[in-house]
């Protein structure tokens, strides 16, 4: 895929991560349940690679913020978004950078980015001096399950189809597989 190709598929994963939220939190709170922001982001990763996975999973959680006030400025923004950018990096990175299979690299960038998700917790919490448990983490991580179980069963099959999409159209130089 040319660069320009790159950057238009950017955005659209960008514009989708910041629409399915909106959709999901206009038919009750369930956005923190299904986690559809993640979604975009990883398949961003997977499918374009390293650099645009780490570009969308950076702009999308912000321009989200900024459009529609989700996620809240602070503290959840700086955390999210240190989230994402694991995921979009990672996911990209361990499956178009060393080949691993699609399962293997979504897995792990999810517990990456959970594991820094943690870290930027617990680093703010130390900074603004709050007493926070693994508790308090273990619970957020539990209410998205539902989510986790989700990305885990559509992202890989979404990935494939784009995949094969495209390299039938001659729309990307490089096959898994």
């Amino acid at each position: 895929m040319t660069r320009v190709g790159k950057m238009g598929a950017s955005a659209v994963f960008v514009a989708f991560g910041i629409i399915l939220p909106v959709m999901f939190h206009f038919v009750g709170a369930i956005g923190s349940i299904f986690l559809p922001m993640h979604i975009p982001v990883l398949m961003a990763g997977l499918f374009l690679g390293p650099v645009s996975g780490l570009t969308v999973g950076v702009m999308t959680p912000m321009l989200s913020s900024m459009l529609t006030g989700m996620p809240p400025l602070m503290p959840v923004l700086a955390v999210m978004t240190l989230e994402l950018a694991v995921y979009g990096a990672l996911s990209g990175y361990l499956y178009r950078g060393h080949r691993l299979p699609l399962i293997v690299a979504l897995i792990t960038a999810l517990i990456a980015g959970r594991v820094a998700a943690l870290a930027g917790v617990w680093g703010l919490a130390n900074l603004l001096q709050l007493k926070l448990t693994l508790l308090v983490y273990a619970a957020g991580f539990a209410k998205g399950l539902p989510g986790i179980v989700v990305q885990l069963i559509v992202i890989p099959f979404l990935v494939k189809r784009l995949e094969s999409s495209f390299s039938k159209n001659n729309l990307i130089q490089e096959s898994r597989s």
